[in-house]
């Protein structure tokens, strides 16, 4: 919920803006003068300050500064009579964000604290953005991988259009993030919006936004995602699932840099740049009539073709010693993969790509009692798979041998890593499995 200090001196002044405030939704706390002010700020964050500049003891200035200290990101609005405008002008060059000439209307405050705030909510999913993209890094060493990562190093200074494709898995999110960080408009924001994940009636509203009763359920004016990403990038995953009815007002902006909310009387320009994902074929799609072709152009001006995992596998340990080494810093423990575990990672094909590895490799980390992790702690699945698709000899002792090791892989990951309870379920006195084990 969003909370507000108020700072007034002047009771009935005080409790007018309070009531007017409080009927937003918001939650307000009052503070009659600036020493009250502190005492609260000391004990609670607040999104936003609105204070009187003139107040006993501690004034709105200094209030102010003390705000900037506690809480970097917390907004301040200044109340200043006409005589103090100078004094409101020189707030605003050290760090508030607006002031308000009293008398004022209650409207006009409450509009400029709704779209402060609106806009610090927008700062604060950057600088979430930022953070992580901050600790996020492409693994790949492979000539794949630095091909794509070379390209991707090029084109990203660019405004050029970016279309990012790849099976599931292979990391089009990680790159089109490289892109935005590498990009002149790495200042500005970063939009991400999953086309698939948004039903089509709504589809149009959320990119493009909407007027106050342009239909039925539109109590409030919606800004769209472009109109967000003004000044900046928007990324559009999923791409191939956008519904065809909306791909020629997707193209009128790549072609016009304009987009038109619902119900607007004009449209607006945007300054946007647009990167693309998606796991479909794109190509395959416009031959089948779901996808336009003048659309799939447009998009591809650079086209990033990511490789699966399976056409990379010389990435794979290095993959997994990254893995590791982060699993192993959120969970306080070492970890690192046998000889032998890795070599049959290495074999394995990952339908799910990196996205898989990950998972494989967070599981095994956190179920694992040895600093060692060993062939028996893999998904029993892997093994099994792995061990009969190697049977590409009729010798029969070759055979008989894969199909024991794929065995004695299940029981074992069955039963957590319990070599007794193993035993009995294959069937073998405990010390016949060490013997099958060591062998």
């Amino acid at each position: 919920m969003i909370r507000i200090l108020l700072a007034e001196d002047d009771e009935i002044m005080r409790i007018t803006l309070y009531d007017r405030l409080k009927s937003k939704g918001w939650k307000v706390d009052q503070a009659a003068d600036g020493k009250e002010a502190l005492d609260k700020l000391k004990k609670q964050k607040y999104h936003l300050v609105i204070s009187d500049i003139r107040m006993p003891g501690l004034d709105g200035i200094e209030l102010m500064r003390h705000v900037q200290r506690l809480y970097p990101r917390t907004e301040v609005i200044l109340m200043t009579a006409f005589g103090e405008v100078k004094d409101a002008v020189d707030c605003l060059k050290n760090g508030a964000a607006d002031y308000i000439l009293k008398p004022f209307d209650m409207d006009d405050l409450t509009i400029r604290a709704d779209r402060l705030l609106k806009q610090q909510n927008i700062k604060n999913k950057c600088a979430v953005l930022a953070e992580r993209f901050k600790d996020t890094k492409i693994i790949g060493s492979s000539a794949s991988m630095q091909e794509v990562l070379n390209l991707t190093a090029r084109v990203a200074p660019t405004d050029s259009t970016i279309l990012i494709q790849g099976e599931s898995g292979t990391g089009k999110e990680l790159i089109a993030n490289e892109i935005y960080e590498q990009s002149t408009r790495s200042e500005g924001p970063y939009i991400r919006i999953n086309c698939a994940a948004i039903p089509e009636n709504l589809i149009e509203s959320e990119l493009f936004g909407h007027e106050k009763g342009s239909f039925t359920g539109a109590d409030s004016r919606k800004t769209g995602k472009f109109e967000l990403a003004d000044r900046g990038t928007i990324l559009l995953d999923e791409i191939g699932d956008m519904p065809i009815s909306m791909q020629a007002k997707l193209l009128r902006v790549l072609q016009e840099q304009e987009i038109e909310p619902i119900g607007a009387d004009r449209p607006l320009q945007v300054d946007v740049r647009i990167i693309s994902s998606t796991a479909k074929d794109l190509a395959k799609n416009v031959k089948m009539g779901t996808f336009r072709q003048d659309l799939f152009y447009r998009l591809k001006v650079i086209p990033i073709e990511l490789p699966a995992l399976r056409d990379h596998k010389e990435d794979i340990p290095e993959l997994c010693e990254y893995f590791l080494h982060e699993f192993g810093k959120l969970n306080g423990q070492r970890r690192e993969l046998s000889a032998e575990t890795i070599d049959i990672l290495m074999k394995y094909d990952f339908p799910g790509n990196v996205r898989e590895l990950k998972n494989i490799i967070e599981r095994i980390s956190v179920l694992s009692k040895n600093p060692v992790i060993n062939l028996t702690e893999l998904p029993a699945d892997i093994c099994g798979n792995l061990i009969a698709d190697d049977q590409k000899t009729l010798n029969l002792s070759a055979n008989l041998s894969q199909i024991e090791r794929s065995c004695i892989a299940k029981a074992l990951s069955q039963t957590g890593g319990n070599k007794t309870e193993a035993a009995k379920l294959l069937g073998i006195s405990r010390k016949n499995l060490w013997e099958k084990m060591k062998h």
